[in-house]
């Protein structure tokens, strides 16, 4: 009974893994479908869907018990990443190619990994450093012939994916550093982040806000009930059910098949350099998860 218990968690977890990888991937389509709505205002209001997808998950999880600097990390450190994350993303897709900022963002979890093995062992190997070069040699493919042409917004615009890939990294170093658990939390971390979001959308708004259109209003919803929601809670049950380097390994995937609905849609034009360099970012993440 013990071992077919363990097997059923393990499939578990690997289907929750997968609806959070499929969930991700639908991102940037989602939000090629409301570019009618300025990147904070979209944040903020997909935050706040996925606070009210949620919801339901939330329970009492006292935190009194915590140092004042972890519960500084976990109701300011984790929104204010959120928010970081979620604005740079949206940001970074209107000022480049969405294909090429999506794949720039998901180079988060070879950050993740990098960060994670420094703060715990205070080194890092080799293996993880050559897969991290080999991540980013993809994610330069894609930037060079827009440093070589002078566009100045698509650069804008991977910096932009960058930043996202970073504050990814940092909140799930977060995440996986805080001492209690923080599905039950994730409302009201979400929450926070919406109105953090919102406050900072306000000086560009020029004394003026008009409802968008159905069509973006439901795209944002959707965003933040997937992406930022449903998929944020499976990756969490993934990771605590499962094995992490089995469950990791599938969130490589996300770029490619982002790009690949994408392209699909007709929303993005398939080059040589997408694929190689999807390719790239993959390996270079195996490479780096690797024992």
């Amino acid at each position: 009974m013990h071992q077919i218990h363990l097997f059923t968690l393990r499939h578990f977890s690997v289907a929750a893994a997968l609806v959070a990888v499929v969930l991700w991937s639908s991102a940037p389509l989602l939000a090629e479908q409301a570019l009618d709505l300025a990147p904070l205002p979209l944040a903020a209001l997909t935050l706040l869907a996925g606070a009210l997808a949620t919801l339901p998950l939330t329970r009492r999880e006292p935190t009194g018990h915590l140092s004042p600097s972890w519960r500084a990390a976990i109701w300011l450190g984790l929104p204010l990443l959120t928010t970081g994350a979620v604005s740079s993303y949206f940001i970074g897709m209107r000022l480049a190619p969405a294909s090429d900022a999506a794949l720039i963002t998901y180079t988060w979890p070879v950050l993740f990994i990098l960060l994670s093995q420094w703060l715990t062992f205070g080194k890092v190997r080799f293996a993880s450093v050559l897969g991290a070069m080999i991540a980013f040699a993809g994610a330069a493919l894609l930037m060079v012939p827009e440093a070589g042409s002078g566009q100045s917004g698509s650069l804008a615009g991977y910096g932009f994916a960058l930043l996202a890939a970073v504050c990814w990294a940092l909140y799930s170093w977060l995440c996986q550093a805080t001492p209690v658990t923080l599905t039950p939390l994730m409302p009201r971390i979400l929450l926070i982040a919406s109105v953090i979001t919102a406050a900072a959308a306000l000086p560009f708004a020029q004394g003026s806000f008009t409802l968008p259109d159905h069509g973006t209003l439901l795209a944002g919803i959707a965003i933040g009930l997937g992406p930022f929601g449903i998929a944020m809670v499976a990756w969490d049950k993934a990771l605590r059910l499962g094995k992490a380097s089995v469950i990791g390994s599938l969130a490589y995937g996300v770029p490619v098949l982002a790009a690949a609905f994408l392209v699909l849609a007709g929303m993005s034009v398939l080059d040589w350099r997408l694929p190689i360099a999807g390719a790239l970012v993959v390996g270079g993440c195996l490479q780096a998860s690797r024992r």
